[in-house]
């Protein structure tokens, strides 16, 4: 025996329109927030978790044994996130705890934004091949010879390139340097 194709009824339960969608959120969305409120504590987390748990039960809906049962996907969706995100901080935790010393060590190294962003200005004044040499040179970390290449100049003019693009960087940097900074 042949099963008889859905009805209009049945493929608008199947697969939720605009309309559809948007009875299924007013109706159940509000409830999730609450159980995932209950879960994490805070509001903001709570509606992003209900959000998302919404989102991807909608996007498997075709795919529901029991579209009748939408709630309960949606409960198990919550959960489910809230669960994930509990492992994923624990996760993190347990990395920063084992890794945060020696990952703040390296970040406390680096130079702050304010001064990356003086060298990209100082950077963008020096002209373009100067400018091109620099950064395919320390930037882009080619060897002398690959960045030379891909100037299409020789060797002895890259390095020439380089060396006064740095001096110019140099002296346009040594402007910005606040008192007392050596470095």
């Amino acid at each position: 025996m042949v099963a008889d194709s859905p009805t209009v009824e049945d493929r608008t339960v199947m697969e939720p329109d605009g309309g559809a969608m948007a009875e299924l959120y007013t109706r159940y969305v509000p409830a999730g927030i609450r159980l995932a409120y209950l879960l994490t504590g805070d509001r903001t987390q709570a509606e992003d978790l209900a959000h998302e748990a919404f989102v991807r039960c909608v996007g498997r809906f075709q795919h529901l044994r029991a579209h009748t049962a939408f709630d309960a996907y949606l409960r198990r969706a919550i959960v489910n996130l809230h669960t994930s995100g509990l492992r994923r901080r624990t996760t993190e935790r347990e990395w920063l705890r084992r890794e945060g010393p020696r990952a703040a060590t390296t970040v406390s190294t680096q130079r702050d934004v304010g001064e990356r962003e003086d060298l990209w200005r100082a950077l963008s004044t020096l002209p373009s091949r100067q400018r091109a040499a620099l950064v395919l040179r320390y930037y882009e970390d080619l060897s002398e010879r690959d960045a030379a290449e891909a100037l299409g100049c020789s060797l002895a003019a890259l390095k020439s390139l380089v060396a006064r693009g740095s001096d110019a960087l140099r002296a346009s940097l040594s402007s910005y340097a606040p008192e007392g900074d050596d470095r």
